[in-house]
């Protein structure tokens, strides 16, 4: 089984390579599943196939709040006449976005992965994850997947160490247009003020240490407390420059302390200037079976944002 991880810090088109990779046969191209699963337990615990079962198909908090507050993210892709489609609160973490991503009956896919995953053997949690992409992958007749989740490269020391054969693609976009479109994106909204928190405080008020208590000051962002207007106080741009600046340490620092077997770099703006040539480049990195048949075919689907278009224009 070939495995690749595309990081970044979201917001620069990672969404795009992971539905234009939906088109390449032989991959599945598995979307926001790192997200869907974070928090990582905080140590080496081995965990059974039940109890990791037990949190894939449990609902993701961040994503609960923001239903609550009527701002899900559009990456949302469950579809309107499956099981919990008037339960969204409800909704299994993984079929938020990524098995919508990978097959029309979600559902259908998720019974299967009911079926086989509580057997996985007692293990780390990394390794579970592996073998929940190789099962997907598997049942979808792939022999291949690429991961990508918007902002993995918070976790990018963990990802390098946990899977050091695996391809890894760090995709970049220039600072003030990535800011820019995480202030307006109420996932990033709540990354931005967690972060936030954890800096000033050191505390986590969406998933705070055992035993220690949260400030006064955090009681108002707490999961069951947190109102719309106070997310939406998050929206100034400067504090996504510094977010940005701070992931992308963090990224750098995990590629200079573990640099990966194979590591691909490309800029957003790359893509949008030269789609042909760098989805040429990125399927040959991925040993894609015809990486430029595929890219000729995907590459008309590269657009560039309407703010950047009218900028050219004029």
């Amino acid at each position: 089984m070939d495995r690749s991880i595309i990081i970044s810090n979201g917001r620069c088109g990672s969404t795009l390579l992971s539905d234009l990779i939906v088109d390449e046969p032989e991959t599945c191209s598995a979307q926001e599943f790192f997200t869907a699963v974070a928090p990582w337990p905080r140590s080496t615990v081995q965990l059974t196939g039940a109890e990791y079962w037990s949190t894939l198909s449990s609902p993701k908090l961040e994503l609960a709040v923001l239903l609550r507050l009527g701002v899900p993210p559009k990456e949302v892709r469950y579809p309107a006449d499956g099981r919990w489609a008037h339960d969204l609160a409800a909704l299994p973490r993984i079929l938020a976005v990524t098995l919508p991503k990978l097959t029309d009956d979600p559902d259908a896919l998720y019974a299967q992965l009911a079926d086989r995953v509580p057997h996985f053997p007692r293990q780390s949690t990394a390794a579970h994850h592996q073998d929940f992409l190789d099962l997907c992958a598997m049942l979808l007749g792939r022999h291949r997947w690429v991961e990508r989740s918007g902002g993995s490269t918070q976790w990018a020391a963990s990802l390098l160490a946990d899977y050091p054969s695996a391809k890894v693609v760090y995709l970049t976009r220039n600072w003030p247009d990535t800011a820019r479109s995480m202030s307006q994106h109420s996932s990033f909204q709540l990354v931005q003020m967690r972060m936030e928190a954890q800096a000033r405080y050191g505390v986590d008020p969406f998933d705070p240490i055992p035993g220690r208590v949260v400030p006064a000051e955090l009681e108002p962002y707490l999961p069951d407390r947190l109102t719309l207007e106070m997310l939406r106080e998050r929206g100034d741009v400067h504090r996504y420059v510094g977010l940005c600046a701070f992931l992308s340490s963090q990224a750098e620092q995990a590629i200079s302390d573990n640099p990966p077997r194979h590591l691909l770099r490309m800029q957003y703006e790359d893509l949008l200037a030269d789609p042909v040539r760098e989805l040429t480049a990125l399927g040959e990195f991925l040993d894609f079976a015809d990486p430029a048949g595929w890219a000729a075919t995907v590459a008309p689907r590269v657009g560039r944002p309407a703010r950047t278009a009218v900028a050219a224009a004029n």
